[in-house]
């Protein structure tokens, strides 16, 4: 495996690579859902490009930018493990300089976690687009945890005219359910438990709609009674646009849950 730190180096091993390239990006502090997304990427390509880099475009003040999970060597041997062909590793210098082009999110970012967090949508593409220009990918792969972000990085795909399959991949979870997330080191032992109640509702309510139910407002209700007592930023039924329904319907139904635990935001979902 190859570590590249310039942009000059990541563009001229481009050039030189003949056959298909799977590319995963990530901020790092790697756990068994990245290295789900890099298996993918390996079983199915000729080159597999990892990023790992921590965008701060996408940090709004205030947020966990200077204390965000930071593990290099763990990750480049992760990687190594993995059969990694090349590591991406740039500074913020690198990726940004004084005066940028900006990247605006469509009007659908603005809502669920848009429009709690405005302009960190805006961030992310703008980082997605630069990684997809120096690495031109044939696939590349995302998780389907983040869902709002999966699907804006398929908009801009499509609306830019990038010759690129995204390739939206499973939540992994940890053995008792929680969803696998870089941040799930900030909870405490006591949170690490209560936390374990946001997988048990989301599995509710798929149990419930694969009985049957098509009332969002009904399978809301009883997430919330799962979730009681925890500080639940919201729960929202929508449709793959990301507008919330009424009436769920089956192949275009995405539920969505919140959670705080002090200044850690857990977020899971459900594809219907």
């Amino acid at each position: 495996m190859q570590v590249i730190k310039t942009i000059k180096e990541l563009q001229d091993i481009r050039k030189s690579l003949n056959g298909t390239v799977g590319f995963v990006p990530t901020m790092g502090a790697l756990h068994d859902g990245h290295i789900s997304l890099i298996k993918e990427a390996r079983a199915n390509n000729d080159f597999v490009i990892v990023s790992i880099f921590v965008n701060p475009t996408q940090f709004l003040k205030g947020e966990d930018l200077s204390t965000y999970p930071r593990k290099e060597e763990a990750d480049i041997k992760i990687c190594q493990m993995c059969k990694v062909d090349f590591l991406f590793m740039p500074e913020i210098s690198t990726m940004y300089e004084k005066s940028e082009v900006l990247i605006k999110a469509p009007q659908n970012s603005y809502v669920l976690e848009g429009f709690t967090r405005p302009g960190h949508f805006d961030g992310v593409l703008q980082v997605v687009l630069k990684l997809f220009n120096l690495t031109q990918p044939t696939n590349a792969y995302f998780g389907k945890k983040d869902a709002q972000q999966l699907s804006l990085i398929m908009q801009m795909v499509k609306n830019l005219f990038l010759p690129i399959n995204i390739i939206p991949c499973p939540i992994i979870r940890e053995n008792d359910g929680l969803a696998m997330s870089s941040r799930n080191v900030y909870l405490t032992k006591e949170q690490r438990v209560e936390a374990l109640k946001i997988s048990k509702s989301i599995y509710m309510a798929g149990n419930l709609i694969s009985k049957g139910e098509r009332s969002a407002a009904l399978v809301k209700n009883k997430i919330y009674e799962v979730l009681a007592g925890l500080d639940v930023e919201y729960v929202k039924v929508v449709d793959n646009s990301f507008y919330e329904i009424d009436v769920i319907q089956p192949q275009n139904t995405i539920i969505l849950v919140v959670v705080r635990f002090g200044n850690t935001r857990l977020l899971d979902n459900i594809w219907m």
